[in-house]
């Protein structure tokens, strides 16, 4: 089953939603750790400068403390750079939980794969391939318009530690200072390690528009 490639780069709230998303998206996904990205300055940053970049798609839960991520994050993006799916507002507990939650509804991932494409869909994300052919319809094409890079093979799109290690960000004696040098050229943090820099560059890039922006600095 082919999966989505979006434009836009997902937030969502924390792990589980992220490993039932991936199941479905190919693209990179920012976890806010729930209420911890009101104090995160590091993740705060990283999401404004992915925002810039490419976009952000927020798929937080609809409980009253998804809806607090979402206006959190209205409040430090400018609204043309964010987008939001909402996934539609169903009674039930996820099956790894003893417990419902305090409201009763089920999160990002407790919602089946249609409900998940579907709110995608009516999110207006740029959508890079057809959507995977939802019950009782056919699929939904890509709205390529101002779309870059576009490719049918995600193994090319992602920066790995080999190409860090190529590119002399890590694995040699001046990769921290490197590292420090890039970082502060796209405004984030300058000590994030090479590890958490693989990641956000990912969130930024796709392993071509990477390349191209350090041959041009």
């Amino acid at each position: 089953m082919s999966k989505i490639k979006l434009k836009e780069t997902v937030i969502v709230e924390g792990r589980y939603d992220r490993i039932k998303l991936s199941e479905l998206i190919a693209s990179p996904m920012i976890e806010t750790g729930g209420f911890r990205v009101f104090k995160d300055k590091e993740k705060q940053e990283l999401i404004r400068a992915v925002a810039k970049r490419r976009g952000i798609l927020v798929m937080t839960d609809v409980d009253s403390a998804g809806f607090v991520i979402r206006n959190f994050l209205r409040g430090i993006v400018p609204q043309e750079q964010i987008l939001h799916a909402y996934i539609p507002t169903i009674k039930g507990k996820e099956k790894r939980k003893p417990e419902a939650s305090k409201e009763g509804i089920l999160g990002v991932e407790g919602i089946d794969r249609d409900a998940l494409i579907a709110s995608i869909r009516n999110s207006g994300a740029h959508i890079e391939n057809s959507l995977p052919l939802v019950k009782g319809g056919g699929s939904a094409q890509a709205d390529s318009e101002g779309l870059q890079n576009c490719t049918s093979d995600s193994e090319n799109r992602y920066i790995t530690k080999m190409d860090f290690f190529d590119y002399g960000l890590s694995g040699c004696a001046n990769a921290a200072q490197n590292r420090e040098e890039v970082l502060a050229s796209l405004g984030l943090p300058k000590y994030l390690s090479a590890n958490a820099m693989l990641a956000a560059m990912n969130c930024l890039f796709t392993k071509e528009e990477f390349e191209q922006y350090l041959s041009q600095r």
